[in-house]
């Protein structure tokens, strides 16, 4: 058997978001390598595969990356159908391309699979269009955590006038408000704080600029949660408007 890996967007959490060809996936899996992330309603579909749970969580202790290379390696040169399940899409925020990069270079098959990442259901979740004609041209995710804890460029960011979908930013919030406001960000700028995207205990927060850290401390908000800043945030009335301006 050819050995081949799969690498498989679980989505943000709510098991009916997971594809069609991820159902596919797992179904024909031998061994699924587990994100910390992942609904464990979803594994229904992969009852006869072996279970490896290889957590990755921001602040926790988490499976180091080069012991998942070395399982995924193992199992696919075994000539097993090996999937790796992993939160959200493979390829935002979720070290797919490294992870197929690493594989092919080992001479193995990979395919990828998207999944639905947390900031589009989230937003959609709580009825903010993340594009809006007249009102946001554009998205632009970043995550506010890195590798080597080095900076974006929040100047440009806040000046590109795209709705900012912001991952791994609960630690960080007064770092960003201050990097945004210093950016030429308005203070008022709409925020939405959405906690656990996509699930039947999904919370959100909505919020400005100005006030997204003492509201977020109120609000008891924790990871893993997503935040959407742009007039967007505001998206009945930004919807108003624009009806308005086209009726």
């Amino acid at each position: 058997m050819s050995a081949k890996v799969w690498l498989v967007g679980a989505g943000p959490g709510d098991p009916e978001l997971l594809t069609l060809k991820a159902v596919r996936a797992l179904r024909e899996a031998d061994v699924v390598l587990i994100d910390d992330l992942v609904n464990p309603a979803l594994l229904e579909h992969c009852p006869t595969a072996r279970l490896i749970t290889v957590g990755k969580r921001g602040g926790c202790r988490s499976t180091p990356q080069a012991f998942i290379h070395r399982l995924m390696l193992r199992y696919a040169r075994q000539g097993k159908c090996v999937v790796r399940l992993k939160g959200g899409d493979p390829c935002i925020f979720g070290r797919g391309g490294e992870e197929a990069t690493w594989l092919r270079q080992q001479g193995v098959e990979v395919e990828l699979v998207n999944g639905i990442t947390a900031g589009l259901a989230g937003a959609t979740n709580c009825d903010i269009p993340l594009t809006l004609r007249g009102v946001s041209r554009g998205v632009t995710l970043v995550t506010a955590h890195t590798q080597d804890d080095s900076s974006l460029n929040w100047r440009a960011l806040a000046e590109g006038g795209t709705t900012l979908v912001i991952y791994m930013g609960v630690a960080k919030l007064g770092e960003i408000r201050q990097q945004l406001l210093e950016g030429g960000m308005s203070d008022d700028m709409p925020v939405a704080m959405i906690e656990n995207a996509s699930l039947p205990h999904q919370r959100e927060c909505r919020s400005s600029l100005s006030r997204m850290q003492e509201d977020a401390h109120e609000f008891a908000l924790k990871s893993p949660a997503i935040l959407v800043i742009g007039r967007v945030a505001q998206a009945t009335q930004a919807v108003e408007a624009l009806a308005s301006a086209t009726a």
